[in-house]
């Protein structure tokens, strides 16, 4: 059974009586409006802003509020800064327009409750990003790709809320009719609606398929899971193995399930749960006086202590904050690399609330991010709403150069039209073929952890013995045969979206240039020398045991020649987990990193997200980075190109971006 919008609490007509917002790729144009000016052009003929993401929307340091506080800061961020705190509310406008990819980047569930916080009703675009769609869906932010709605709603009309729903599978349609996911769980639970029963007969499946098969939930109250097929299009509940939290959102989804719940609200199997102290470890380092003025360390200092006596009230494991013996301090492990080293296997599902939640997919597992109210509702329920996706496959064929690592090969894949013109968008992008296995396990993590910069659902790689030796080497207790029972591989003639072949041998060293992680250039075609002020190598994506390898290789030579990072460039090596660190320290490369003029740094997202050493303080500053991500802000307000750990090594020593053999 499921609800019409007459019976869920929505109207069935929208009335928006707000004005409209074009965020251009003039800046001007956007001053003019929020000035007062409604623009009378033809939507057509705008240079409408593209790939805004949600780290333009609320910048990191926004992120600290949690309530409708958000509305004052949305947009903060926005390139051009064209957009101050108060402006968006202070505009009156119920639309915001803009180009393709909106809400690419982070799965911050602040973003669209900072756009809603500040009275926006709907949110147009040519494309809208997967996590920052279902963002929205869930809290009850209208949003449409039909820029037909434009002069309706400018003319007055009442848009009938069946237009916000079209091409909608029936539980995200549900959800939109019922004004949010609570509302529609309270009808769920209480047996008012009900998801459709999946009913796909038996076909060839992907590896994401196969792995959403075996835990659809069928019957929530006898815990029946499993189905004999899905395919894409399908929507469904996914009974969740692994649910995690950080603390830039633990504290915002512990209240928002308190206030659906009530304050007695339990955890479902907390031992399923975890949380991390690990996005905000060095804040203090980095945060502007500006910021902490208006009192803004303190509140992130409290979302760590929320998250502190949420883990202890609910019996969750917390990956809390270490201090070393010289006093100084970092997380035990940032979330993705410890769900690799000690919590997800092969064939699970894992969700978290971080978009990078699917470098999990390196164990063959099925990884997402999710929005704060999606895993408030998962910790209550267990599972996770899911639409079966499109499966995009990369074959990798070939033996990549010495000089070739998996960084480079995802910024390839991310250049190609394919992802650049929008089409993996909610995709699950699959890899395999032959070349797969000269990629040993943390170079594959680092192609699953970028599938979200491609727009994707999530990165899967075909799991093999690569996994197997993996898994055992790092984790006590496992057996290569329990391993082994979690994998799934797609059959032959499993259905794809589009097939690709990717040369590994033909793939030369990349860069991506600034703005975008799927600018992705060759080194070589960088238009002269680009000078840098800081490379930084770490975080989940360059932070890895094998980073550390291909950091030393570069590192470890130049020092026997006696060279070192010069006076005027910062270089900084971050790690992963303490794993990581204690086997940096096993190899002898921090002695190299130390001599040759790196600072290192304890586990943390530290400049990743802005929020420690290694971010920029000013426009000018260029950063050389092996992070995943470069949209405008993420790590500060000066231009970040991303590049292997190699080039980032060698673009130290340099002072300028270089190949390692070029010094």
């Amino acid at each position: 059974m499921t609800t019409s919008s007459k019976s869920s609490g929505r109207p069935d007509e929208v009335a928006v009586s707000g004005r409209v917002l074009f965020l251009t790729e003039d800046v001007e144009l956007i001053r003019r409006q929020l000035a007062g000016e409604d623009l009378s052009l033809d939507t057509r003929d705008l240079p409408l802003m593209s790939a805004i993401s949600t780290d333009e929307i609320t910048p990191g340091w926004t992120c600290f509020h949690y309530d409708e506080a958000l509305g004052h800061y949305s947009l903060v961020g926005l390139r051009g800064e064209a957009i101050g705190p108060g402006d968006l509310r202070g505009g009156g406008f119920s639309v915001i327009v803009s180009g393709d990819s909106k809400g690419c980047g982070s799965s911050r569930e602040t973003a669209p409750y900072s756009e809603l916080y500040a009275g926006v009703q709907v949110v147009i675009a040519r494309s809208i990003e997967k996590i920052y769609g279902q963002n929205c869906q869930n809290i009850g932010l209208l949003t449409s790709t039909d820029f037909g709605l434009l002069d309706r709603i400018r003319a007055g009309e009442s848009i009938p809320i069946s237009e916000f729903t079209e091409g909608l599978d029936p539980i995200s349609r549900d959800i939109v009719l019922s004004g949010g996911l609570f509302e529609y769980n309270k009808a769920r639970l209480s047996g008012a609606i009900s998801p459709p029963r999946i009913t796909t007969p038996k076909r060839p499946m992907t590896i994401a398929e196969k792995i959403l098969a075996s835990r659809v939930v069928v019957d929530a109250s006898t815990d029946e899971l499993g189905v004999d097929a899905v395919q894409p299009g399908d929507a469904f509940f996914v009974r969740t193995d692994v649910r995690f939290s950080h603390d830039y959102t633990t504290a915002m989804c512990s209240a928002l399930l308190k206030g659906a719940v009530g304050p007695g609200a339990r955890v479902s199997e907390p031992e399923s749960v975890y949380a991390f102290r690990d996005h905000l470890t060095f804040l203090d380092a980095v945060m502007p006086e500006k910021h902490r003025k208006l009192g803004l360390l303190g509140k992130a200092d409290g979302l760590a202590q929320t998250q502190r006596e949420f883990a202890a009230e609910q019996g969750i494991r917390i990956y809390d904050e270490l201090t070393n013996a010289d006093g100084t301090k970092g997380s035990e492990a940032i979330c993705h690399n410890a769900v690799l080293e000690d919590l997800a296997l092969p064939g699970q599902v894992v969700s978290g609330t971080d978009s990078h939640t699917c470098t999990a997919g390196a164990l063959g597992c099925f990884a997402f991010g999710v929005g704060a109210t999606d895993m408030a509702n998962a910790w209550y329920t267990r599972d996770v709403r899911v639409r079966v996706p499109k499966t995009v496959r990369f074959n990798l064929l070939g033996r990549p150069s010495e000089d070739i690592t998996a960084k480079d090969i995802i910024l390839y894949v991310m250049a190609q039209p394919y992802i650049k013109g929008s089409k993996a968008i909610g995709q699950v992008l699959e890899f395999g073929g032959e070349g797969l296995a000269h990629l040993n396990f943390d170079e594959r993590a680092t192609l699953t952890n970028m599938a979200v910069e491609a727009g994707g659902f999530t990165g899967i790689v075909e799991p093999d013995e690569v996994v197997v030796d993996y898994l055992l080497g790092i984790r006590e207790g496992l057996d290569a045969e329990t391993i082994r029972a979690g994998f799934h591989t797609s059959d032959p003639d499993a259905e794809y979206a589009a097939v690709f072949d990717i040369r590994l041998d033909e793939i030369v060293p990349m860069v991506a240039t600034p703005g975008d992680p799927r600018n992705g250039v060759p080194l070589v075609d960088l238009a002269g020398p680009v000078s840098v002020d800081i490379a930084y190598g770490g975080s989940c994506t360059g932070g890895k045991m094998t980073d550390m390898d291909l950091y030393a290789s570069v590192l470890g030579p130049a020092v026997e020649r006696g060279l070192r990072v010069p006076d005027d460039v910062s270089a900084y090596i971050q790690f992963g987990s303490q794993k990581i660190k204690a086997y940096a320290e096993s190899r002898g490369y921090v002695e190299i990193f130390q001599a040759a003029g790196v600072e290192l740094i304890d586990p943390s997202c530290g400049a990743c997200i802005n929020a420690g050493p290694g971010s920029s303080d000013s426009k000018e500053r260029v950063t050389v980075s092996a992070i995943n991500r470069n949209f405008p802000g993420r790590s500060g307000p000066g231009q970040v190109y991303l590049a292997s750990p190699l080039v980032v090594a060698a673009s130290a020593l340099a002072g300028h971006i270089i190949r390692p053999e070029e010094l």
